[in-house]
């Protein structure tokens, strides 16, 4: 799989950790080396606003997706190639799964992980065949893989479904797990996207 276009999930504040905002700026700048389009949450400030900057800074090409509501805060970033408004949060996030062959989650808060799980159901449900990543920034995301585990252990997640969930610590071994990546069979009576 030649992965072109990545959406990229992450905060809109910068953390307490200077390693996250340079986590940020190192996926920015492989984005652009790889000629691998990032697609956001159209921000200007935080992590979201590191990435789209350093992706812009190296040559490389941004497309934000933002709410107008955010966006009439003045948070939406106008120095990216292409920023889309939408009306909800909703059409934003089919909008961004629209636009791209993979998922990227760095460091975040609620939004972060409301995205991430959604697009990991969506693959579940067979809505997409997507490979779904984290990028476990200085262990950030330790104690939720450890809790997906868990999540298998208790019988209330299938092993298949926990392998969907990609993860590396640095980004160049993330993209290499994402481009081998073979989506899992479906059952036939929730296979939507291929009935």
């Amino acid at each position: 799989m030649k992965l072109k276009q990545i959406v990229v999930f992450c905060a809109s504040s910068p953390g307490h950790e200077k390693v996250y905002m340079e986590a940020a700026r190192m996926v920015g700048k492989v984005f652009a080396e790889k000629g691998i389009q990032l697609v956001y949450g159209g921000g200007r400030v935080g992590l979201m606003g590191g990435i789209a900057d350093s992706v812009m800074e190296n040559g490389g090409q941004v497309v934000g997706v933002i709410p107008k509501f955010l966006n009439s805060k003045e948070i939406g970033h106008t120095g990216i190639s292409q920023l889309i408004e939408v009306d909800t949060m909703h059409e934003r996030k089919a909008k961004m799964n629209n636009l791209c062959d993979a998922v990227i989650a760095l460091p975040g808060g609620f939004g972060t992980m409301e995205e991430l799980f959604e697009m990991l159901t969506w693959g579940q449900l067979g809505l997409h065949q997507k490979p779904v990543g984290l990028l476990n920034v200085d262990g950030f995301y330790d104690h939720l893989i450890q809790f997906i585990k868990h999540m298998v252990d208790a019988g209330l997640l299938k092993k298949e479904n926990q392998d969907m969930l990609l993860y590396a610590n640095n980004i160049h071994d993330l993209l290499d797990k994402m481009d081998a990546y073979v989506a899992p069979e479906v059952p036939k009576w929730l296979n939507l996207e291929r009935s």
